[in-house]
């Protein structure tokens, strides 16, 4: 599937010297930073701003230590976390996995995993063995007396991060069962705030993933997305992301929202290179998870296409009313201006721009927004995707069903929870699969795969939000590929790209066919390194954000 340009970006043996730094910078003016990092400073640097490339380095040449660098993390936590509240619960075996860590570097050299040491925190609706899996929801949360959903084994995910050596500092946390692109204001954990500005909406539902890699409590996170709760997140608070291809990550051991039509997870991080490094580990064919059957993961892994100049001779699309039509596509007036700003970027790095590539193609018609401006197409059958997780919890779980989890919930208190009444209803009632999503799927794919072809596109780059991020209790994050490419199972990459007058952080998504994972970070690598356009804030110490509004659930 890997079209022309794909062998121009794929070249043996590239150096990756550079990486990106993180700045210390006020909450009020958040500057774009770029400054590459001599890897002898990395001795001298606060560990907790480090990059995951930074990370490896530090460990792999003896500069810090993963017990050293877990103390510093859990030290920024300690003292920062309680204003942003981006944890539900911390990895009591935190500390034992980073000295089994130590241990490997120092007597196991060649046992030594891609991540070893590296602090990872993931997303409160993956299982972690031994912690409770939440999804924010109260009725499985056992801080308000809900039943405690603790696995007897790792999400497929989480499997693959311990096999590669990661350490799971904790858990992060969501709107109730990942319900919100914005936010996560209803968790039963309460809400989450954006390490940018707590006035600022955090993003979600991967919002503690989020916050914690921006308050550089980890350098890498975990997130899920169905409708944006990867991109968005990313984008609310400058972080590079991966919105996968469906199907190349295993979704399974996750609390699902459209566990089998749209669910994928993906790496929260600070760099490009950082999130190759991430799908290196987390990427490709899985025996528990059969939709990951026929992955695509390219010879020479994610890193194989980072180039400072993968971009030169590319045609790239750009957005326009041909891809979302009507008011629902518009543009606000600086997010437009930015993205010329953008535009002219790709253009001195040797791209060739194509406008509103997909105007005449119906790509836009295929779209069938309900409330709030999204696209819900997939939900149908999910309960039976519920159901399969519930039974995969083990027979130590307290409920392994449905209709076991609604028994509880009324002999427990929570008999007037309608979200587990509406599951045993769908369960009953609704099919497997969903036609009218299979349908629209196919749709998009096809005119899509049609318009790359006779545009001659090595990808599209989109502004990722049409307007910037409301504050946290003002309104929906907006964004320019939900549902497009989550429908389609299309691949993006998030790329941070300054700010807007307010501060709020400006960003671009990366589009391509399915597969083009490897591609999109190269081009993602070549803009990062000629503009670098993260914002960052180090100075965490504030009081715990705006006044929540009564009339919030």
């Amino acid at each position: 599937m890997l079209r022309r340009h794909s062998q121009r970006v794929r070249h043996a043996g590239l150096a990756l010297s550079a990486v990106l730094a993180c700045t210390t910078i006020s909450l009020t003016a958040p500057q774009a930073v770029a400054a590459p990092t001599p890897p002898g400073l990395l001795a001298k640097q606060d560990p907790t701003t480090f990059t995951l490339t930074d990370t490896l380095t530090a460990l792999r040449t003896h500069r810090v230590t993963a017990v050293e660098l877990l103390e510093a993390y859990l030290e920024r936590i300690e003292t920062y976390d309680r204003n942003y509240n981006a944890f539900t619960q911390m990895n009591p075996d935190a500390m034992a996995e980073a000295k089994a860590s130590d241990e490997r570097r120092t007597h196991a050299k060649k046992d030594v995993g891609p991540l070893d040491g590296v602090p990872v925190v993931i997303k409160d609706s993956l299982d972690v063995a031994g912690m409770p899996t939440t999804s924010g929801w109260a009725l499985t949360s056992p801080i308000a007396d809900g039943v405690a959903l603790v696995p007897e084994k790792d999400s497929a995910v989480v499997s693959r991060l311990r096999e590669a050596g990661a350490v799971i500092v904790g858990k992060t946390n969501l709107p109730v069962l990942a319900g919100s692109g914005s936010n996560a204001n209803n968790s039963a954990y309460g809400p989450t705030f954006n390490a940018l500005n707590q006035e600022w909406a955090p993003g979600g539902s991967s919002s503690g993933s989020a916050t914690s890699v921006a308050a550089d409590f980890a350098p890498a996170g975990i997130a899920e997305e169905t409708g944006g709760s990867i991109q968005n997140p990313a984008s609310a608070q400058s972080l590079y992301a991966v919105k996968p291809t469906f199907g190349l990550v295993p979704n399974t051991g996750n609390f699902p929202l459209a566990g089998n039509t749209r669910d994928v997870l993906g790496p929260l991080v600070k760099s490009p290179e950082d999130a190759a490094l991430m799908l290196d580990v987390m990427a490709g064919e899985h025996e528990d998870d059969p939709k990951t059957d026929g992955a695509v993961v390219p010879d020479g892994g994610y890193t194989s296409a980072l180039s400072p100049r993968a971009l030169d001779g590319a045609r790239i699309g750009l957005y326009g009313p041909g891809w979302r039509s009507g008011e629902d596509g518009e543009l606000s007036p600086e997010t437009a201006a930015l993205y010329d700003r953008a535009v002219a970027k790709l253009e001195a790095q040797g791209a060739t721009v194509v406008a509103d590539p997909f105007a005449g193609s119906g790509f836009a018609d295929i779209a069938e927004v309900g409330d709030g401006g999204y696209d819900d197409r997939g939900s149908v059958g999910n309960a039976h995707a519920i159901e399969e997780y519930l039974q995969g919890l083990g027979d130590t779980s307290p409920v392994g069903s449905i209709e076991e989890l609604d028994a509880w919930a009324d002999e427990n208190g929570f008999a007037d929870d309608e979200r587990i009444d509406e599951m045993v209803e769908k369960l009953a009632t609704e099919p497997e699969v969903d036609e009218e999503f299979v349908r629209a799927s196919r749709q998009y794919q096809r005119v899509f795969a049609r318009v790359m072809k006779a545009r001659d596109l090595d990808a599209l780059v989109f502004p990722q939000q049409l307007e910037e991020i409301p504050g946290i209790y003002d309104g929906e994050i907006e964004a320019s590929t939900v549902s497009e490419i989550n429908i389609a199972g299309l691949p993006g990459v998030v790329v941070p790209d300054g700010t807007y007058r307010s501060g709020k952080p400006f960003n671009l998504i990366f589009v391509d066919e399915k597969w083009s994972e490897a591609e999109l970070l190269g081009y993602a690598y070549d803009y990062a390194e000629a503009y670098g356009g993260r914002t960052v804030n180090r100075d965490l110490s504030h009081t715990p954000g705006p006044e929540r509004p009564s009339m919030q659930d």
